[in-house]
């Protein structure tokens, strides 16, 4: 019997969210290598079974298990057969203490199942179309999210992604077979970037919940033309800047964004994410919120071992946990 196991990560915003949310918006998105792990194996009946529930259920629709099978029924209907009988197992909350980092999303399970159905038939899937099957999968059952999630989760680096019309793709949903929606261009672009300067990025957790559905839909609310404007143009000049390695630049950038957002909604930077983004104060390092705001992680971008200690410190006599950190390096292009 053949036994397979893949994994997903999850991700947090450099730059771009809330503004991302609107087609043709670019946001910056890196990739967490904290993972959520599937098992699957043929059986002599389905089963699927997530460590976010007390009990597995079959294929019959169950409203907790319906993003997991609505995901086997896309990967069905693109792989153009039935599939066998398999139990599938997922593990892995993406939190500690029952709280959660804020780093996965419904795309997180979206794609992992994707993925470890396709291992068990062994389809080979690009990241492209794994992007898109997932993101097809959400749209159907009514997301209307970025996508911006999926894309990096799917490409597991450091991504810029600009976002697509994704009312339209609904609507082709109901008119267009699975084969020839994922043949269109839907509009979409996703470039994997490799920073070129050295830094360590970190990510700090506040062990705070984001804020409410309701209050992210009132800071959306809130969107102008301006706010679009001045992220795109700052989200553009922090790309720039990680290419270039250009350490000024990039952290002008990050700050005007994070200026953006603190005007766009006062319940992005509560106490902690604040506390978060002062800890930066006299150090070489930007720090920001990440993603919706009101809690989960911040990140931040710093230029030295000995700053890097200091944040880190600094977090900590507030309560704020280092979740993650990563070292860039510098990267040197090559001249004739």
């Amino acid at each position: 019997m053949k036994d397979v196991q893949v994994t997903t990560g999850g991700k947090l915003y450099l730059a771009g969210e809330y503004a991302v949310l609107t087609p043709g918006q670019t946001a910056l998105i890196h990739y967490i290598p904290i993972c959520m792990t599937a098992k699957a194996c043929l059986a002599q009946e389905t089963k699927l079974s997530s460590d976010m529930f007390a009990y597995s259920v079959d294929r019959t629709f169950d409203c907790n298990y319906q993003l997991i099978q609505a995901s086997i029924d896309t990967f069905e209907a693109y792989s153009g057969q039935t599939l066998p009988d398999f139990e599938l197992s997922i593990t892995g909350k993406l939190e500690r203490d029952g709280l959660k980092f804020g780093i996965g999303s419904s795309g997180s399970v979206t794609v992992l199942t994707i993925k470890a159905l396709a291992a068990l038939v062994d389809l080979d899937l690009s990241c492209d179309t794994l992007f898109k099957l997932a993101a097809y999968t959400l749209i159907k059952l009514g997301d209307n999210g970025s996508m911006g999630d999926i894309a990096c989760i799917a490409y597991e680096k450091l991504i810029a992604y600009r976002s697509f019309d994704r009312q339209k793709i609904a609507e082709q949903i109901t008119t267009s077979d699975l084969e020839s929606l994922l043949d269109q261009d839907w509009g979409y672009e996703i470039e994997v970037l490799t920073p070129k300067l050295r830094a360590d990025f970190l990510v700090g957790w506040t062990r705070q919940p984001a804020i409410s559905r309701d209050m992210i839909q009132a800071a959306k609310s809130l969107i102008d033309q301006s706010f679009l404007k001045e992220t795109e143009k700052n989200v553009q000049i922090t790309k720039q800047a990680l290419l270039t390695a250009d350490k000024e630049s990039l952290k002008a950038g990050l700050q005007k964004i994070s200026d953006l957002l603190e005007g766009l909604s006062s319940a992005i930077y509560v106490d902690q994410l604040k506390a978060l983004k002062e800890a930066e104060q006299g150090l070489d390092v930007i720090a920001k919120s990440s993603g919706s705001g009101g809690g989960d992680c911040g990140i931040a971008l710093s230029f030295s071992p000995e700053a890097s200690r200091e944040l880190i410190e600094r977090w900590q006599a507030r309560g704020i946990e280092l979740l993650y950190q990563e070292h860039w390096i510098e990267v040197r292009d090559d001249k004739p």
